[in-house]
Parts: C-alpha cells; sequence; structure tokens
C-alpha cells in the first residue's frame, strides 16, 4: 500500500512543481548569472529553490522572475533526461561548488542530489530544458507547456542554511507554487489567507491567551488568565475521562540522575535534545525531555502479578527539549512542553483488546474536542533495525493494524518506518482548512522492558517480560492549543470559551441590573462579564464579537423590566430579547452538547 508522500511523489501535479522549480531556477541564473544554485525541489504545496546570490532579492526581483518564467514555459521546451558519469557531470557543473558537493556524494553514494542519505549508490544523471542545465533524478513533465502558466505564483523568499547546517553558508530560498488550474492556485490563495486569519499566534495576543518573553526565552510559553483556563479546561475534561477509562494518576520529577538516562538509552540516542547536566552532590542530573523513564521506575517499585495487568499510568508531564532557534514556532514548536502521556504495561494475550480500547479512547477524546476528521498511519518494522523479535514484532503490527480497521480509520502503512523499539500508529486530525495535525500516538516499546528488565510473575510462577505501549493522546498541551486555536479561529466551542457571555448594558443606569443577570448567570455556572465601560452600545458588541464571546446580552429599560435579556450571538444572529431561564437553558444545552 503507497504511503501519502509515495503517492504524492508519483502525481502529475509533484511532476508540474518539479519543473516549474527547474524553470525558476532558469530565470534566477538569467537574472544572475553568477549565481550559485544548490537544490529545488517539490514540497507540500509548491516547490523551492536555494541560490546563493549576489545581493539579497526584492519583491520586484520575484516579479521579473515570475515573468520570466512564463515566457519560458511558453516556448515549449523539452525536459530531456541525460545518464552520467562523476566526471561528466563534474565538468558540467565545475562552476558550481554547491552542485559538485552533491556530485561526491552521489559518487559515495552517501547521499541524493537533495542531500537525503541513501542506502545504496544511485545513478547520476541531469536534465535539461532550453539553456538550463540540473543535477536531476526527475521526474518531470515532458515539456513545458504542460505547465500552466497561469496556475504559478513565487510566494515568498527566506533564509535556508545550506543542507540545514547552521555553520554552513547562508542562502536564499524561492518559495513558489504550481497547480494545473487557475481554480486550484486561487483555491490555495484563500486557503493561505485564512490559515493567517486563524494563525494562533496572532489569535494569542488577540485574544490575550498566551505570550513569550525574551527575558524567560525563546520557545518557553507563558499562559495569561484566559489561555490558563482554556487549558485548564481541556485538561479536566481529559482527566476525567482517563479516570473513567482503567488509568491512575501518577506525578513524577523534573530532573533525574545520569544513570536513569544512561539505562534508558537518552544519553546514548538522544543527548542532542537534551539541556546540559546539573551537579548535586556530586552526582550529574539531567532535566526530562520525556517521562517514560520514570513510570517505569514505578512499575518496578514492587513486585507485579500477571493479576495486576493491564496497568495504565497517565501523567501531565513537562518535559523540556532543545529545539534550533530557527524552527521555534509559537505554540507548535516549543522547548517547554507539557504531555497527556501514558504508559501502559500489558501481557502478550491482553494485548489486542489493551490496543483497542486506547485508540478508540484516543478518537473518543479528541470528538470530544469538535474534531471529527482523522487520517492514521502505520509504522512497519525494518528488518535491519529492530530490536526484539520478529514474532512480537509481527504480532503487534497486526494488533495496530486490525484495531485501526475495526476503528474504520483510513490509514497509510509506512513500510520500514518505525523506530527501532516498536511499531506505532500516528493519528492525524484534518482540520477546518483540509490541513493534517499530528496528534495521537500509540508506540509500542520492546527496547526499554528489556534495558530496565520488566517482568511480571505469570500463572505459572515465572517472570514474564510485558509488553509496553507508550501513548501521547493530545500529543502536548501546548501543541494541542495551537491547533485547537487555528480549528476554531480563536472562537471555542461554549464549553471551552473563556468568557461565554458578557453583559453589554445600553446606558449606565442599566449597570445594576446587568451585575445582577451576571450574579445569577454566574450561580448557575456560567463564565460571565459586565462590559461597564463608557463606550457606543455597538462599539461594546464589535469588540466582544472580536474576542469571540459566543453570547453577548444586551440589556436596556425594556429588558429590566421584563426581566429579560436580549440574546445576539458571535456570529452576528440575533435571537432577540428571552426571559433569563430560557437564556440559561439554552447556554447549558450548548455547553452539554459541546457546541
Amino acid at each position: 500500500m503507497a504511503n501519502q508522500k509515495e503517492r504524492y511523489e508519483d502525481s502529475r501535479l509533484y511532476r508540474i512543481r518539479h519543473s516549474a522549480a527547474h524553470v525558476m531556477a532558469q530565470a534566477v541564473l538569467e537574472l544572475f548569472p553568477e549565481a550559485k544554485y544548490t537544490i529545488g525541489p517539490p514540497i507540500e504545496n509548491g516547490f523551492y529553490y536555494d541560490f546563493d546570490l549576489p545581493r539579497p532579492l526584492t519583491p520586484e526581483d520575484l516579479e521579473k522572475i515570475e515573468k520570466r518564467m512564463r515566457e519560458i514555459i511558453a516556448g515549449k521546451h523539452d525536459f530531456v533526461k541525460k545518464v552520467v558519469s562523476a566526471d561528466e557531470a563534474r565538468r558540467i557543473f565545475k562552476d558550481q561548488p554547491y552542485k559538485l558537493e552533491l556530485i561526491d556524494g552521489l559518487e559515495q553514494g552517501g547521499y541524493d542530489e537533495y542531500g537525503n542519505p541513501l542506502d545504496e549508490k544511485p545513478e547520476i544523471s541531469i536534465y535539461q530544458h532550453d539553456t538550463f542545465v540540473d543535477l536531476c533524478r526527475g521526474p518531470h513533465v515532458s515539456n513545458t507547456a504542460e505547465i500552466n502558466p497561469d496556475a504559478i505564483k513565487l510566494m515568498k523568499v527566506a533564509g535556508a542554511y545550506w543542507r540545514g547546517d547552521e555553520k554552513r553558508p547562508m542562502l536564499q530560498r524561492i518559495y513558489g507554487t504550481a497547480w494545473e488550474n487557475t481554480q486550484q492556485l486561487e483555491e490555495y490563495l484563500h486557503r493561505l489567507e485564512e490559515a493567517k486569519r486563524r494563525d494562533h499566534r496572532r489569535l494569542g495576543k488577540e485574544l490575550d491567551l498566551f505570550s513569550t518573553s525574551e527575558e524567560v526565552g525563546a520557545g518557553l510559553i507563558l499562559w495569561h488568565p484566559k489561555g490558563g483556563l482554556v487549558r485548564h479546561l481541556a485538561e479536566e475534561f481529559c482527566k476525567q475521562e482517563h479516570l473513567a477509562n482503567g488509568y491512575d494518576f501518577v506525578y513524577t520529577p523534573h530532573i533525574g540522575r545520569s544513570h536513569l538516562w544512561e539505562t534508558s538509552g537518552h544519553l546514548k540516542w538522544y543527548q542532542e535534545n537534551m539541556y546540559a547536566p546539573m551537579t548535586i552532590d556530586e552526582d550529574k542530573y539531567y532535566i526530562k525531555p520525556m517521562n517514560c523513564p520514570f513510570h517505569i521506575m514505578i512499575y518496578k517499585s514492587k513486585i507485579r502479578s500477571y493479576r495486576d495487568l493491564p496497568m495504565r499510568l497517565a501523567e501531565w508531564g513537562t518535559v523540556y527539549r532543545y529545539e534550533r532557534s530557527g524552527v521555534l514556532h509559537g505554540l507548535l514548536r516549543v522547548r517547554g512542553f507539557t504531555q497527556d502521556d501514558a504508559h501502559l504495561f500489558c501481557r502478550p494475550d491482553q494485548m489486542p483488546e489493551e490496543i483497542d480500547r486506547v485508540l478508540n479512547f484516543c478518537l473518543h477524546i479528541l470528538r470530544g474536542f469538535g474534531m471529527t476528521e482523522f487520517h492514521a498511519y502505520l509504522s512497519t518494522r525494518d528488518p535491519e533495525k529492530s530490536a526484539g523479535d520478529e514474532e512480537r514484532w509481527e504480532q503487534a503490527t497486526e494488533a495496530l493494524r486490525a484495531a485501526l480497521e475495526r476503528a474504520g480509520l483510513p490509514y497509510d502503512v509506512d513500510e520500514g518506518g518505525a523506530a527501532f523499539y516498536g511499531p506505532k500508529i500516528d493519528l492525524k486530525m484534518i482540520d477546518a482548512l483540509d490541513r493534517e495535525w499530528q496528534l495521537s500516538t500509540i508506540q509500542f516499546d520492546f527496547n526499554l522492558p528489556e534495558r530496565f528488565d520488566l517482568t511480571y510473575v505469570g500463572e505459572d510462577g515465572q517472570p514474564h517480560r510485558p509488553y509496553m505501549i507508550h501513548r501521547a493522546l493530545l500529543g502536548s498541551m501546548e501543541r494541542f492549543m495551537g491547533v485547537l486555536i487555528e480549528h476554531y479561529a480563536g472562537a471555542f466551542p461554549v464549553w471551552l470559551a473563556p468568557v461565554q457571555a458578557v453583559l453589554i448594558p445600553i446606558a449606565d443606569r442599566h449597570l445594576d441590573y446587568a451585575h445582577k443577570v451576571a450574579e445569577q448567570l454566574r450561580t448557575e455556572g456560567l463564565r460571565v462579564e459586565v462590559d461597564e465601560r463608557s463606550e457606543r452600545m455597538n462599539s461594546k458588541i464589535r469588540d466582544a464579537e472580536m474576542q469571540k464571546i459566543p453570547y453577548m446580552l444586551i440589556v436596556g429599560d425594556r429588558e429590566a423590566e421584563a426581566g429579560k435579556v436580549a440574546l445576539r450571538l458571535r456570529s452576528g444572529e440575533n435571537p432577540g430579547p428571552m426571559p433569563i431561564a430560557e437564556f440559561i437553558a439554552r447556554a447549558k444545552r450548548d455547553i452539554e452538547a459541546r457546541v
């Protein structure tokens, strides 16, 4: 079964974008003959090409490049492939140092022309159209005429280190997009504008949800009262559901002795993502990048019987991992975050049922947040890189596959894509803009039970090795909150809204009635504010809509005399005056329905 990436690479759209990248490179080299060019791959929704240029590009340059691209496309040039030797390739690209470095990698069999590691030595090939020649394995369209000149657009220029190495030269990366027709291009540009409107960083500031501070440090989030309340409500919902589904909550330290991380293998395999140790009583301690070793030590704190299993340990555990400053991105990529972590320990005979249970639990929780569309990815064993015996791998993989099929989830298989310690399911949510977000992970681990010598006493009185499953449901609270903000464009469902209703008095004389109603609503458990500002009513309504408050309750003389409120919704709908009790019943129904 081809995975999503493979299907894209086999598509016509992929070939169009790859070819458009070459056309763009030709246009850039015509504008800057002294330029050094590197790589230009297709990516999701478009393509890019990296250049070493004599000066920074301007918006006017992009306009010129895009215009020249259309002229090249109109020339109807064939894309012609030729397989060459390494020496011939060096002659062709003798003035291009980045290409020469790539040719060395191809000749040695270590890297392809994009700098990706290879398992075997590839052929070296070039593609030419018109006057432009590139080191490339393809594929391309057969002729530039197959690129729609009205369905291409250059988007932006960004900095990019050569091969992603901060010690290598900084290049200029031109991003572009290409589609089969203008309608697809227009729809894509509309989605981009909608994504900007939903950007959680902008909304986080406008709605006063969170912030970051240079004085605190990059990638470390400060939750403001409103954002903290949304997060608290989300966590409380999840925690209650965990308790109802057989999980036990634990709490573990933020630091651990170096011996713990040596045993787990983190110091060998993960140290570059960990922060420097601190010395305490002449011993080194590390701030934790993961919670799993601590949960394992809880399991090991006493002898376990087969009757004790399954054991489900859950923790909202805060961890810290080093991320380069260049990849930090609001809530989505941070250095300190809280995982809704769980580790499941079970007997082999319990494993299929446990997988079904945890997968359905993940779906149940995510649906509770109004997320309804999902796509799953099943990563399977690489025979050359795997811990544990093959039979256990097959058993675990088939249990994951069967659970996906019983749940009716569409999924792709990443053959050989599992980590060395076990197969896994990645569950991605599809948001309001049809974007995929990685949320839940269900990961088998045959490695840590061996490293920590985990056992349970079986019915035969002998020690047996339990299965261990890592499970993150929302992933991290920071990233999940970023996804949630963008999915709802900041207009949270009523049950999650930090302020559910705002009382808007028409005049100052209506303030007492507004406060009286607010107190009545608070008694019923609603989160309410009174807008006491001396602004016009329409201005207050507009501000409440901008703050994404679900209910605006306008009160004036008629409402005060009749004991009513005039309801207006953030969508602009205007249900009008109603008794207070009727509004309370409506709000409670919405909260119960999680809308």
